[in-house]
């Protein structure tokens, strides 16, 4: 029997969206309640930039905060104490800049608007972007995240179901959006769709299906002369932010469109995911070549698209795979320093991780039969928030 083919997809769509909102319900925690785990002592010595032995003998003296202790005489530390220790360390050190990573002086030190970019799906983009976002967090700057992308699995990390929680609204949309002409609702401030997360240093934009609508309703935008300009959404809308975080983290859409250009011209650091297969250093090429031509158009008619970084990132990388490695020599010698040093490994541990919707940063790892696996993940995280950490340094004069 023949079927209206948009009342089938319609069907499946119902269908589909109660099943992941019962599979939520049923086995994830609510956003509402959705808790950040406490890290051992060598986890807050490594967020706080010092050794283990400085840390017992700080408590030991009575100089820092206590914290809970657990079997064995092990401290557990939550997100917020390691914040307050820092807080307390950079009071009484010789050198509290130590302790101070994020922002000193905000005439000088400008917010940091860092975009993961790439032309196709699956490049492990979103991962990064979270797990950078997450990872800087935890090491003392006040980060704000920002899914640009309609499919919104950003957003799916924070514990939200934006199918769900904004099909009505308050993602990033309601920021970036045109004026309708009908009932004259227009963007929204920023800081009225900012959701605070349950990781005290990071906030979120959702994203959600609506982003998608900017991509329809720019070309008549433009040809109604309406400001500010597609390209100088994101970047206006920042403005109103702009003193209350150290670093911007935008994850963009797998495409060139109006909304990914719109945040690279926001962005003054690019990070490119590129997996070291063939098939993806072609589309690498074609997202290279249909950039330069766009961001020329702007810079020569609008004065934007100047930037103070552009990296590759190698991500996804097998290290066991022959080919992974000869393509990754192979991009490193053609790119030379613009490909960071350190590289997202692929890992189960990820995909793992990513199933109750979790990072392998928010994982236990003493709970986990795999831990070694786990480890190297983390350890891979750790390099190359670190790599993208002293990039924003070196921004700020430090380095």
């Amino acid at each position: 029997m023949t079927q209206a083919l948009h009342e089938h997809l319609m069907g499946f769509a119902k269908d589909l969206t109660a099943a992941l909102k019962a599979l939520s319900e049923s086995s994830f925690a609510p956003h509402e309640v959705k808790t950040l785990r406490a890290f051992s002592a060598g986890e807050a010595s490594y967020y706080l930039g010092v050794a283990d032995g400085y840390l017992r003998k700080a408590h030991h003296e009575g100089r820092i905060p206590d914290v809970e202790v657990g079997p064995g005489g092990r401290r557990k530390y939550t997100a917020e104490q390691i914040h307050a220790i820092r807080r307390v360390l950079a009071e009484t050190a010789k050198n509290p800049d130590q302790f101070r990573p994020g922002r000193r002086d905000l005439t000088k030190d400008e917010m940091q608007v860092l975009a993961f970019v790439n032309f196709k799906g699956g490049s492990g983009k979103t991962s990064t972007a979270i797990h950078t976002a997450q990872e800087l967090s935890l090491r003392g700057l006040r980060v704000l995240a920002i899914d640009c992308d309609p499919q919104a699995s950003l957003t799916t990390f924070f514990g939200y179901q934006p199918e769900i929680d904004f099909f009505d609204g308050g993602s990033l949309y309601d920021v970036i959006r045109y004026r309708d002409r009908e009932t004259g609702e227009g963007p929204r401030p920023i800081t009225e769709v900012i959701r605070k997360s349950y990781f005290p240093n990071l906030d979120l934009v959702p994203g959600g299906i609506q982003v998608a609508e900017f991509e329809h309703e720019t070309p008549a935008a433009l040809s109604r002369g309406e400001l500010p300009v597609f390209f100088d959404k994101i970047r206006s809308a920042l403005q109103a932010v702009k003193d209350d975080y150290d670093v911007v983290v935008l994850d963009c859409p797998p495409q060139l469109g109006y909304v990914t250009m719109s945040a690279i011209c926001a962005a003054r650091n690019i990070v490119m995911t590129i997996i070291p297969e063939r098939v993806d250093l072609a589309s690498a090429a074609q997202f290279l070549n249909m950039a330069s031509s766009l961001t020329e158009v702007l810079h020569e008619n609008a004065g934007v698209g100047l930037f103070d970084n552009f990296r590759f990132l190698l991500s996804r990388f097998d290290t066991n795979v022959a080919t992974q490695v000869d393509f990754a020599s192979f991009i490193r010698d053609l790119f030379g320093d613009a490909v960071m040093k350190a590289a997202f490994l692929k890992s189960s541990a990820i995909s793992e991780a990513g199933v109750s919707q979790q990072t392998v940063l928010e994982v236990d790892l003493s709970d986990m039969r795999n831990r070694k696996t786990y480890e190297r993940a983390v350890q891979s995280v750790h390099e190359v928030a670190e790599e993208l950490h002293l990039m924003l340094q070196a921004n700020w004069g430090r380095i």
